[in-house]
């Protein structure tokens, strides 16, 4: 397993950032039983760099609290049966490695989002690599299903982690 994770964000505000990152990213790769060693690259950035990415990705002129840009697109959400015959370049060519994608979080949004939801800024930061990995994953919620589906997901997965709302 390798996440990398880079944090472009001017204050360290979340002690112990990178072992909740590294916690949630295993946790949802085992809920979902990833049969694969994984790569995921995780940017803890602002509401100005993410508003950029959003605008130059999305053509949404302003800040998200996360972006996910999967590697992979699966028939149907976290089936990896056929995913070494469908999408062979997802792989990587010397360790195996199933390269997942790419997470983007705005930690101003984090500590905005933590506020107004009355709950700590560790437990934003788990909730949003939480969802972000299940989009690294093919889920989705543009539909009222879906978005049921997720977020029973990731609230598993954050109880699984320990991170509840505080």
């Amino acid at each position: 397993m390798k996440i990398e994770i880079e944090y472009s964000y001017e204050d360290t505000f979340i002690p112990d950032y990178e072992e909740i990152i590294r916690r949630v990213v295993e946790t949802a790769l085992d809920y979902e039983n990833c049969p694969y060693e994984a790569q995921v690259y995780v940017l803890l950035t602002d509401n100005e760099e993410i508003h950029q990415v959003n605008l130059e990705q999305r053509q949404i002129d302003r800040p998200t609290d996360v972006l996910s840009f999967p590697l992979a697109e699966y028939t149907c959400p976290a089936d990896f049966s056929d995913l070494e015959e469908r999408e062979p370049d997802v792989f990587h060519p010397e360790t195996g490695e199933l390269m997942l994608g790419d997470i983007l979080i705005s930690m101003d949004k984090v500590k905005e989002q933590a506020a107004e939801y009355g709950h700590s800024e560790k437990r934003e930061l788990a909730f949003l690599v939480a969802h972000s990995m299940l989009h690294l994953m093919g889920y989705d919620h543009m539909e009222e299903d879906e978005r049921l589906i997720m977020e029973q997901k990731q609230e598993e997965i954050l109880a699984e982690c320990g991170y509840t709302r505080e």
